[in-house]
């Protein structure tokens, strides 16, 4: 998300940060061009205008001009209305209300919102330790009540049984009676989806809020919709006062504009944002680090706890003590490639790391998670348990044996060895030195630190890496935050001369 802003915004940052001091006419010209970025991101024309106003006025100012690092003054204010443009603060699913507390979700059919009610569902199980009790009010499309269902059983969550003949409205009544008597915590009600907007079904759906009086009425919303989403929202809004917003399909929308027009145009909250097919792909929306993505400084916090949840951290604990002794074996390696995996993969870490976007390119031409990781564990699997554990056994006969198991070559084996035993070296040293962000920078086949960018933070004037960040590293990644390139990295293209 939001790729194609990132790109032209650091080229205009890196412009404005590249000059000892800046004029008037300077700020105003990269203002026009950041105005041209939003409005090509497909943010709505009156969020662009206010937008820019604001940020030129503030941007002209005596403080900045007469700056000692104006032009990292001007990304500073940008930064900051960005934040204000989406909403200042994360506002999550408010749950304070007598239980069971009912959940309306509404919204365009094919926006993802049956899928998006189980991925609720489950993070209200998981992460609130709440009983929840779904319901498909959505009597129109083929199937719609039998795919709760099924989604239910997968994130073990309670469904309401099928009763054939019951209009919504019966539906809703049954629901909210069945959760209140089954002792649950939460009712969702997930209703018909509309392929536009008609009356009927908008009559329909504020006849469901008047009975079911939801204390969240959540809109889900298409981000690859664009400007549709944010009329959309409107819509909605003046048949039933919406609470929030959630936004499904983020990852593949490269521009962003519904995310940053949706908060400003309808002043409602985005409180989720639906990163993927997977049930667990939801994430809260923090206005701030959304604002750290756009402008190409990373998301180390929420790096740090996606990885908090899906990782095994008595394990991690154990293979980052091996690593910093030295004393990793290729089993370790290949735990730890899994371990990658499950929190997106090498180009989904890397992606959400400061200054990743100068070398955003170059990782992409390496097809780290496709090419480089799944090559590594191929190599690995094909080997037997006493070599995975004594890399120094692979003799030139062992090592053709292998190349024959896995499709890859003795080269790629020997490459494989050398990176082990590099991490096994870097990590050692790590292990007694200073670690930070900037020991992976600057360091193997990265290239280094952009300009102005302090090392161990984000450019001068803005935030820094967020509180925390672990001393040691991500759990289970040592080769992150704790010094030291990720598995994978050193195959990377190296930097020009």
């Amino acid at each position: 998300m939001f790729e194609t802003l990132t790109d032209r915004l650091s080229g205009i940052f890196d412009k404005l940060t590249g000059r000892g001091a800046l004029s008037e006419d300077d700020v105003a010209a990269a203002m026009r061009e950041v105005r041209r970025a939003l409005l090509e991101a497909d943010v709505a024309l009156e969020v662009v205008r206010g937008f820019i106003e604001t940020v030129q006025e503030k941007a002209v100012g005596q403080e900045v001009l007469k700056s000692v690092t104006p032009g990292q003054q001007v990304v500073k204010i940008v930064h900051d209305e960005l934040v204000v443009m989406l909403g200042d603060e994360a506002i999550g699913i408010d749950l304070k209300a007598k239980a069971p507390v009912p959940i309306m979700l509404v919204g365009l059919q094919g926006s993802g919102k049956t899928t998006t009610c189980a991925k609720i569902a489950l993070r209200l199980t998981n992460q609130d330790k709440k009983k929840v009790l779904m319901a498909s009010l959505d009597t129109r499309r083929p199937a719609a009540q039998e795919q709760l269902r099924v989604l239910g059983e997968q994130v073990n969550v309670d469904t309401l049984p099928v009763k054939e003949g019951q209009d919504p409205l019966q539906i809703a009544r049954r629901a909210l009676k069945d959760a209140k008597t089954g002792g649950y915590d939460v009712v969702m009600l997930d209703t018909a989806g509309r392929t536009h907007i008609d009356e009927e079904l908008m009559k329909e759906t504020a006849d469901i809020h008047k009975i079911g009086k939801p204390h969240e009425t959540l809109l889900v919303a298409d981000a690859l919709t664009g400007q549709d989403a944010v009329n959309l929202a409107k819509s909605f809004d003046e048949c039933v006062p919406l609470s929030g917003i959630v936004l499904t399909r983020v990852d593949g929308d490269g521009r962003g504009g519904a995310a940053l027009s949706m908060r400003a145009v309808t002043g409602k909250p985005i409180k989720l944002i639906g990163t993927g097919e997977k049930v667990d792909a939801l994430e809260d929306f923090h206005p701030d680090r959304i604002a750290n993505r756009i402008l190409g400084m990373g998301d180390v916090v929420s790096l740090v706890e996606r990885a908090a949840e899906t990782l095994d951290q008595e394990e991690a604990e154990k293979i980052a003590r091996k690593m910093r002794k030295g004393a990793f074996d290729l089993e370790d390696l290949s735990a730890q490639l899994k371990q990658m995996e499950k929190i997106g993969g090498m180009s989904g870490v890397l992606s959400m790391l400061p200054g990743i976007g100068k070398v955003k390119k170059q990782i992409e031409e390496a097809d780290l998670d496709n090419t480089v990781v799944k090559r590594q564990q191929a190599i690995i699997s094909s080997m037997t348990p006493r070599e995975r554990r004594a890399p120094k056994l692979l003799n030139a006969s062992r090592k053709k044996r292998v190349a024959a198991g896995s499709g890859t070559s003795v080269q790629d084996i020997n490459k494989l060895l050398k990176m082990h035993r590099m991490m096994a070296d870097m990590m050692k040293k790590m292990g007694k030195g200073k670690g930070g962000l900037a020991k992976m920078f600057g360091g193997g086949g990265m290239p280094e630190m952009p300009e102005g960018m302090d090392p161990n933070s984000a450019p001068p004037g803005l935030p820094g890496v967020p509180p925390g960040m672990p001393p040691g590293g991500l759990p289970g990644l040592p080769g992150l935050g704790g010094g030291g390139l990720p598995p994978g990295l050193p195959g990377l293209p190296g930097k020009k001369k």
